[in-house]
């Protein structure tokens, strides 16, 4: 999961990304979190648990994830490496709040491909 507000920034306190952590949590899950500015912060506020880890590599979160969930506009998310996610999730799955990818090449890539707000 991509943690900040908006990219290039460590901000979270109004981001998606805490409601959506904050839920799946109370559904018992455990959340692995990657952004290259935000992770001192979201440690800052949630401390240390056993549900929520963080990885130094984009790579790291998807390896063995069940979902991809995209909450930030990263510029370097744009450019993937489709069949290592592909490869590296549990499940092939992957919940875009940016719409960052083309459906299409999901689709053909065998990732089942959810862009939120997208027709």
């Amino acid at each position: 999961m991509k943690l900040a507000f908006k990219p290039d920034t460590d901000y979270i306190r109004e981001a998606p990304a805490r409601g959506l952590m904050e839920a799946l949590w109370e559904h018992g899950a455990k959340v692995k979190a990657f952004d290259p500015e935000a992770i001192e912060e979201c440690a800052r506020i949630y401390g240390e648990r056993s549900d929520l880890t963080f990885l130094s590599t984009k790579e790291g979160a998807v390896d063995g994830a069940d979902a991809l969930v995209i909450c930030t506009e990263w510029k370097h998310f744009r450019a993937i490496n489709y069949e290592m996610i592909k490869s590296k999730l549990a499940t092939p799955v992957i919940f875009d709040g940016r719409n960052l990818y083309e459906p299409s090449i999901m689709r053909n890539y065998g990732i089942e491909y959810f862009a939120i707000g997208r027709l």
